[in-house]
């Protein structure tokens, strides 16, 4: 018996089958080209499994349409990627595999790994932001997500603009907010290089901080959740969290008592293997409810 992971991620997507220990067996990607090329890769993956597939778990870009009683479920709908505008990602699958599809966003896969193997086990509210080429968040209560009309747009609750910030913002809809101030693409434009090339005493570094700083104070006075996990390229800066949590305690200013720092606002356990575990944990769930 093998459960699916597909992590439909903007550049690439990342394809998996773990055993029934959620183990990964075989991991291969692709990049995200157009949907006829990058699905066929897919297709043809889980085809060579098919016989001990029993469910798939996709975490996907999006905006992705989550409910299910509408016409447009298991669809990417208004994404800037124009090939994949209104593309029935969950019905190719089904064409091809008759059992069970979960279907959530490529961050919520990814907070439900931490969930389920990583910084969240244990706890009964979760919040994850990745922080790379684009900025994403998903909250998790009692293993649940949180969501309404919607999954959450997080990455683009809107941030107040650092004294030392000239930088307007990338974001062609909102200007300042979350993913057009500390985005990759944002870090790029301001300083004419990626992250991985800007020194660590660089002071540009406080200004990120500052900005990741103001996400999880937004969510610490929304949420109040047990742990926040930053992930995504951004944060593989080994010297941001210290920062984000002294730009942190700034900002709260002792107004709440939150748990440790060191405990509270974290990276991910798992590192890069969050979004594939997530997925292969919630193709087990579907499984055992038949969704």
């Amino acid at each position: 018996m093998l459960y699916g992971s597909i992590e439909a991620g903007g550049t690439k997507f990342v394809c998996a089958v773990g055993n029934e220990a959620l183990e990964i067996v075989e991991r291969v990607s692709f990049p995200t080209t157009v949907p006829e090329e990058t699905m066929a890769l897919v297709i043809e993956f889980f085809n060579k499994h098919k016989e001990e597939l029993v469910a798939i778990g996709v975490g996907s870009f999006g905006p992705i349409d989550i409910h299910q009683d509408s016409e447009t479920y298991g669809y990417i709908t208004s994404t800037p990627k124009l090939a994949w505008q209104n593309y029935d990602f969950v019905g190719t699958l089904k064409e091809s595999f008759n059992i069970p599809v979960a279907w959530t966003t490529d961050v919520n896969a990814a907070a439900y790994g931490e969930y389920v193997f990583g910084n969240g086990k244990g706890l009964s509210s979760v919040v994850y932001y990745t922080i790379g080429t684009g900025v994403g968040g998903g909250a998790l209560q009692e293993g649940r997500f949180i969501e309404g009309f919607s999954h959450p747009e997080m990455g683009h609750m809107l941030v107040v603009p650092h004294p030392d910030d000239t930088f307007e913002g990338s974001c062609p809809f909102h200007g300042n907010c979350l993913e057009g101030m500390a985005a990759g693409p944002a870090v790029e434009k301001r300083n004419g290089r990626k992250g991985q090339d800007i020194p660590e005493d660089d002071p540009f570094w406080e200004i990120e901080a500052y900005y990741i700083a103001q996400c999880a104070y937004n969510t610490t006075l929304m949420l109040s959740p047990d742990v926040i996990i930053f992930g995504g390229g951004v944060m593989k800066q080994r010297h941001m969290v210290e920062k984000v949590h002294q730009a942190f305690a700034k900002l709260l200013n002792g107004y709440v008592r939150t748990p440790d720092l060191d405990k509270y606002i974290v990276t991910p356990a798992l590192e890069d293997n969050a979004g594939t575990l997530g997925c292969l944990a919630l193709a087990r769930n579907a499984e055992l409810h038949g969704h």
